[in-house]
């Protein structure tokens, strides 16, 4: 009951939580070259070291909006690092450019692998210095996010699991299955106009093929964002819907609860 009402809280379904001390903090690193600046976010109030997660935003990348999710994913139970993998310089403003750095990464998607790689590492470095329990570590992605930590998943990082939210599903390489070491959770709006059946099917025998401990689920009358509460159809098919949001958070908690128990 208390992981279901901290959940309706974060989709402000009018549920009061205690009083939370959040933190949030940038870390800049570099990439090949490129400066990055993620954000680590966490619930100071509590001191009970907690699991690690990290967090791979949506198209319009690193901002005010992600790190606010972010704060409301992490409540009593994890901590966040939201990570950036556009670069310092990369900041969309527009959808039109969003799609045109979302694009860029597609493309260089040994590169995105690197740089959500290079997230998780330094969230790993702030055991001792935010309250990790330094051995239960993890990843959720929304939309082009859900893409990237599904790519963390297939380069072998050492995740118990990963769970993305209407997540782009394909690879440019389903023979990277066979490295995934933890379990996939994949959500998707059954009335999605993004993700097509091929790709759905796709993802299904790429999972299946590698024997990976996988679950997709559809929620039936959702489209694209179905998590995102600023999702408000200005992208056409793109429409937070709290009902769904409230199911598939709960299910995300549920899944991280039995991920991180077996480690």
């Amino acid at each position: 009951m208390k992981r279901l009402l901290t959940t309706c809280a974060v989709l402000g379904f009018g549920v009061g939580s205690t009083q939370a001390a959040m933190v949030t903090r940038t870390i800049d690193y570099s990439v090949d070259g490129a400066k990055m600046q993620s954000v680590l976010v966490y619930d100071d109030a509590v001191k009970t070291p907690r699991p690690g997660l990290v967090m791979a935003p949506d198209w319009m990348g690193m901002n005010p909006n992600q790190v606010a999710l972010a704060e409301q994913i992490a409540g009593r139970d994890y901590v966040i690092l939201v990570a950036d993998v556009y670069g310092i310089a990369v900041r969309p403003k527009t959808p039109a450019a969003a799609a045109e750095a979302s694009g860029n990464m597609y493309k260089q998607r040994n590169e995105l692998r690197a740089r959500i790689k290079a997230a998780l590492a330094q969230l790993e470095a702030q055991v001792g210095k935010a309250p990790l329990d330094g051995k239960h570590w993890g990843a959720i992605g929304f939309c082009f996010g859900g893409a990237t930590a599904l790519d963390l998943a297939r380069t072998g990082a050492d995740i118990a699991g990963v769970a993305a939210f209407h997540g782009n599903l394909s690879t440019d390489d389903p023979a990277m299955a066979k490295n995934i070491k933890g379990m996939v959770l994949a959500m998707n709006g059954a009335d999605d106009s993004f993700t097509p059946e091929s790709a759905i099917l796709g993802f299904e025998k790429e999972m299946r093929d590698a024997g990976v401990d996988w679950q997709f689920v559809n929620y039936g009358g959702a489209v694209h964002c179905f998590a995102i509460p600023t999702a408000d159809n200005s992208v056409k098919g793109c429409q937070y819907d709290a009902k769904v949001a409230h199911r598939a958070f709960a299910l995300m908690h549920s899944f991280f609860d039995e991920a991180f128990a077996k480690n």
